[in-house]
C-alpha cells in the first residue's frame, strides 16, 4: 500500500507549495534526530514525503499513480510495478482502438526492452545504493550574514564504516564466485505484462553485480559499508547570504552502501531579525533620533555601521525629512562581490519638552529670518 505523503506532512491534497514547505520545516524541526525526543525514522519519512510533494513533476505522478517512477516506488506500492520503473506517461499518446498517435510505436517497445534487459544480457553492472540527501536549517544573526561564517554542524546519520573503509568486507580475505548468479552479476526474471511476457535482467541482489561475494563480511557494519553515528560537516556561509537561501554541501549527506557515493547536505538559511537594522535584499534601514537644532544647523550625524564601525555624515540644508536619507555603500554585501547595498536612515526629530523664554525669543527671531 502506497504511503500517504499528504497525511505524513499533515496537509490537504490541494495544498500550495508554500503550505507544503512550511509543514515540512515544522515537522523536520520537531522530529530531527539531534533534538530531544527526535525520531530518525519519522524524520526520514518526512524528508521522503517532502522530496516528492515539493517537486512539481513527482507530485503530479504521485497524485495520478500513487508513486513516482524515476525513483522506482518510494510510496511502497501502487503504480505499475510490473514495468520495473517504466513510466506509464509514455503511453499517453497510445490509442487502443486507433493505434499510436503522434509518435513512433517502436520507441515505446525500445524503451520497454531497455528497461527489461533486452540487448544487454551478460553485461555485469555493479550497483551500489547512494546515500540520501539531508536537509537542515541554520540560524544566523544579521552580523553573521554580513561577515559570513564557517560553522561545524553535527547530526546523526549513516557514515562510512571505519573498520572496512566503507566496502563492507575484508578485501584481504578474497572473494568467491556468487552462487546466486553463478558469477554473471545478473539474474534473468520472466515478467508477465498486458503486452505479453518479457525477460527482465536484474542486477544480482547478493553480489550486487560483481559476480563475486566476499569471503569475510565486516562485522562492524554487517556488510553494508556504513554505520549510524554522528557526522560533522564544515559549512562555509558566504557574506551577504539572505533569508531562505540554501547552501549545498556536496557529499555532506548520508553515506552510501558498500562504497556508494554520499548524498548531499542542503542547509536552509534563516537570518534572525535585528533590533536596529531592517533588511530589504542588500539594503539596510535604520531609524535615528536627532535634535531639531542639529538638523537645522547641519551638524554631523554619527551612526554605527552593521560592521561595528562608526561613521558620520551631514544632512543637506534642503533635505526633506518625509523621506529616508540614503548613505551609499553602507548596506549588506552582494554575494561573491566586494560591493555593498545602501543604508537608508529615517530621522525622528526630538522635540524639547519645555522651552525657556530665551529659547522662544530665538525661535521667533529664526522664524522671521526664514
Amino acid at each position: 500500500m502506497a504511503k500517504d505523503y499528504y497525511s505524513i506532512l499533515g496537509v490537504a491534497r490541494g495544498a500550495s507549495e508554500d503550505e507544503i514547505k512550511k509543514a515540512y520545516r515544522k515537522l523536520a524541526h520537531q522530529h530531527h534526530p539531534d533534538k530531544a525526543g527526535g525520531d530518525e525514522k519519522k524524520f526520514k519519512e518526512i524528508n521522503e514525503a517532502y522530496q516528492v510533494l515539493s517537486h512539481k513533476e513527482k507530485r503530479a505522478q504521485y497524485d495520478q499513480f500513487g508513486a513516482t517512477f524515476d525513483q522506482g516506488q518510494p510510496g511502497g506500492g501502487g503504480g505499475f510495478s510490473g514495468f520495473g520503473g517504466f513510466n506509464p506517461s509514455d503511453f499517453q499518446n497510445w490509442n487502443f482502438q486507433g493505434g499510436f498517435q503522434g509518435g513512433d510505436f517502436g520507441d515505446i517497445f525500445e524503451t520497454i526492452f531497455e528497461q527489461f534487459g533486452g540487448g544487454n544480457a551478460g553485461r555485469k553492472r555493479q550497483t551500489y545504493q547512494q546515500g540520501s540527501d539531508i536537509e537542515t536549517e541554520i540560524d544566523l544573526t544579521l552580523e553573521e550574514a554580513f561577515f559570513g561564517i564557517k560553522r561545524d554542524m553535527r547530526f546523526k546519520t549513516h557514515i562510512v564504516c571505519k573498520e572496512c573503509g566503507g566496502v563492507g568486507h575484508d578485501a584481504a580475505k578474497g572473494f568467491s564466485q556468487c552462487t546466486r548468479c553463478n558469477g554473471k552479476g545478473e539474474i534473468r526474471v520472466e515478467k508477465k505484462t498486458f503486452f505479453g511476457n518479457f525477460a527482465q535482467v536484474n542486477t544480482c541482489d547478493v553480489c550486487f553485480g560483481r559476480g563475486q561475494t566476499p569471503n569475510k563480511i565486516c562485522g562492524t557494519c554487517k556488510g553494508t559499508g556504513r554505520i549510524t553515528d554522528m557526522k560533522e560537516v564544515k559549512v562555509d556561509i558566504a557574506p551577504g547570504v539572505e533569508e531562505g537561501q540554501v547552501v549545498k554541501i556536496k557529499g555532506g549527506g548520508e553515506a552510501g552502501e558498500r562504497g556508494g557515493g554520499s548524498g548531499d547536505l542542503y542547509v536552509h538559511i534563516h537570518v534572525k531579525p535585528n533590533p536596529v537594522f531592517k533588511r530589504k535584499k542588500n539594503d539596510l534601514y535604520i531609524t535615528k533620533e536627532i535634535k531639531i537644532a542639529d538638523a537645522l544647523l547641519g551638524k554631523k550625524i554619527k551612526i554605527r555601521d552593521i560592521n561595528g564601525t562608526d561613521f558620520d555624515f551631514s544632512i543637506p540644508v534642503d533635505f526633506g525629512f518625509d523621506a529616508p536619507f540614503k548613505v551609499s555603500g553602507r548596506g549588506m554585501p552582494y554575494l561573491g562581490s566586494s560591493s555593498r547595498g545602501d543604508l537608508y536612515v529615517h530621522f525622528s526629530l526630538k522635540m524639547p519638552k519645555k522651552l525657556s523664554k530665551k529659547a522662544k525669543e530665538l525661535l521667533e527671531e529664526l522664524e522671521r529670518e526664514l
